[in-house]
């Protein structure tokens, strides 16, 4: 009979999770780099009095719940899921704050799991603080919220359902095809209740990450597609990273000529100056690829989920006799378009392919095609680099004087605003992972939190994080966690005086950039488009401890850029910008619907552009 040994329910699940690892290639790795949150009477008792008695296992306060997910998701996307951290939080409130979190990982494919304190199981003393009741059932509670933002959920009503659940947690987040948010539930009594446990589950478990290969007889029937085709496109997609398949790319594309253009998350899979390379595609893509797209009769998907973005709303592939290959170890994401699904590792595939494929490579008037495309491209991206527009600089100019001034490997990031589109069209990856965007779900306020993950993920690395004035003033605070844990990240704020993004899209759609503006209510209009609101952003910066710098020019930019590459802490840079110097869309779309029916003259004529748009857009049968 085996031993037992008596602990609470948290202390049992705090010992568990150290014990966890994960091994791909032959490299074994802890799970679990810690545990993030913030206690309240929810929590404290249990998983803090757990993790007191666990001083190895390291806990980080952080100042919003919210945040401690996106770090969590910060750092096991630079981890390629191959680590990440747990979050906890108390009941009420510290719970639902996690959500958007949850949301974030789960529609990213990224391992996070989630412990929120939840309301009594006896039940006796209901209802607790912050208990949301129902009058149709006892068996609810706010945490019900993350079950579809989750891809495992579970309530533990009972300290010995831990022997069952964990291992059904561990499934999920080390799986490469079914990752996400897990959440488990902890009611507050009974993370402290005791229960003998089997010694056998704080035994070191590996759990191994597979390549599974693709189905022999579609893997021949894909290549004989490329064979055959005339104007093969490769779309590289965020699980070309997660595979650790970049060389595999390189080498696939090399061999065969056939161009690569890449989505938000597969941005840096090949360097930008690989001939094969044309950057990004879609409604944020570079002309090049976009082109390319336009005429393309095979698509090759790697690792991608065909967002709208990606697609440009479906108008990107207008070649009537357009079909797909499909690589994805997800099944749903490996049958969109009606591809050819191979379920099946990228790497892999992509290195099977490639052996394959040795006597063949695309026709020298293709080639060409993509040598000019590439070249007009990068001719195109040093124009807008160096605008010279004054007296505030566009926003490209401010992305050209980043790239000319931080290092290869320097990483990169952002999320949300109109950053994340004039990014991935001209920023220069050249390393993997330098370019890190969360644009699954294009969360404000994911930026500064997850860059303090992607630090503690590659500590080696320079961070720099880009945001706009709208989404600082969001969440900003985790700018005080960072210098709670030493952690130097470089934040470049940019005061365009609003929501500069859907300012211009909103103008576009014919409604002349309505509430998107920082401004007073004007008491003659009702509107707010009274004065301007005089937001100091460096000194709340200052104010939680950054050093703060406000050049005034694009060459003081670079000073400050180059200056604190030397420093040992965490500063921010705030620069004005001119929010209507903006980057062409390059014969690409996004579909935004327009009002049909409005008195507005703009939106009346952007409706009929509006319906001309739609008409592009394809089904893939």
């Amino acid at each position: 009979m085996s031993s037992t040994i008596r602990l609470t329910m948290a202390q049992a699940l705090i010992r568990f999770l150290k014990n966890q690892y994960i091994e791909r290639d032959g490299v074994e790795t802890p799970f679990f780099a810690g545990i993030l949150g913030i206690f309240g009477h929810g929590n404290v008792a249990g998983i803090g009095q757990a993790l007191q008695e666990n001083p190895d296992f390291r806990y980080i306060m952080v100042r919003n719940e919210q945040s401690a997910v996106h770090i969590a998701s910060g750092f096991t996307k630079m981890k390629n899921r191959l680590q990440t951290f747990a979050c906890t939080s108390s009941i009420g409130p510290g719970a639902t704050n996690m959500v958007t979190g949850a949301a974030l990982a789960t529609i990213n494919r990224l391992p996070v799991l989630l412990l929120p304190g939840d309301i009594f199981a006896r039940r006796n003393v209901a209802p607790v603080l912050q208990q949301l009741e129902s009058p149709a059932t006892q068996d609810i509670s706010v945490n019900d919220c993350f079950k579809p933002v989750s891809r495992y959920w579970d309530r533990i009503t009972r300290p010995d359902q831990l022997l069952t659940t964990l291992p059904e947690a561990m499934r999920v987040l080390t799986s490469p095809a079914d990752t996400g948010a897990v959440t488990l539930s902890l009611p507050q009594d009974v993370q402290a209740e005791a229960y003998d446990y089997p010694e056998e589950l704080f035994r070191k478990r590996v759990w191994p990450v597979a390549r599974p290969l693709a189905d022999r007889a579609l893997l021949e029937r894909a290549i004989g597609m490329i064979r055959s085709a005339k104007h093969p496109l490769t779309v590289s997609g965020g699980g070309v990273l997660f595979s650790g398949a970049c060389a595999a790319l390189d080498a696939f594309a090399r061999r065969t000529g056939i161009p690569v253009g890449e989505t938000q998350s597969g941005k840096g899979s090949l360097a930008y100056d690989h001939p094969q390379c044309l950057g990004a595609i879609g409604a944020t893509g570079t002309l090049a690829a976009n082109r390319i797209a336009h005429d393309a009769d095979l698509v090759i998907g790697i690792g991608t989920r065909y967002s709208d973005f990606t697609t440009a709303s479906k108008t990107a592939f207008q070649n009537p006799e357009v079909k797909f290959i499909n690589i994805n170890l997800f099944e749903m994401d490996a049958f969109k378009h009606s591809g050819l699904a191979l379920t099946a590792d990228a790497r892999a595939t992509i290195e099977e392919l490639t052996a394959a494929l040795t006597d063949y490579s695309v026709t020298s008037m293709y080639a060409a095609r993509i040598t000019e495309l590439k070249q007009e491209w990068e001719a195109e991206t040093g124009r807008l680099f160096h605008l010279g527009h004054q007296p505030l600089p566009g926003q490209s100019e401010v992305i050209g004087a980043i790239w000319e001034t931080i290092d290869e490997r320097d990483v990169l990031m952002s999320a949300a605003g109109s950053q994340p589109g004039d990014l991935h069209k001209l920023w220069r990856t050249r390393t993997p992972n330098s370019y890190h965007m969360e644009y699954g779900y294009s969360c404000m306020g994911y930026e500064i939190p997850a860059s303090l993950g992607v630090k503690m993920a590659a500590p080696e690395r320079e961070v720099y994080v880009w945001v706009g004035d709208g989404t600082y003033l969001m969440n900003p605070t985790e700018i005080l966690t960072a210098v709670q844990e030493g952690l130097k990240v470089t934040i470049i704020v940019v005061d365009n005086s609003g929501f500069g993004s859907i300012g211009g899209l909103s103008a576009s759609l014919g409604s002349a950039g309505f509430g998107t503006r920082f401004r007073q209510r004007d008491p003659q209009t009702g509107q707010l488009d009274g004065a301007p609101l005089m937001v100091d952003f460096a000194a709340n910066a200052a104010s939680l401890g950054a050093e703060v710098f406000s050049p005034g020019s694009i060459i003081e930019f670079k000073q400050v850029l180059a200056h604190t590459r030397s420093l040992d802490h965490t500063s921010v840079i705030v620069i004005k910008t001119d929010r209507e110097v903006r980057v062409p869309g390059y014969e690409s779309w996004w579909d935004v619907a327009v009002a049909e029916v409005s008195t507005m003259p703009d939106v009346q004529a952007a409706r009929k552009e509006y319906e001309a748009h739609r008409k592009d857009e394809k089904y893939f049968l």
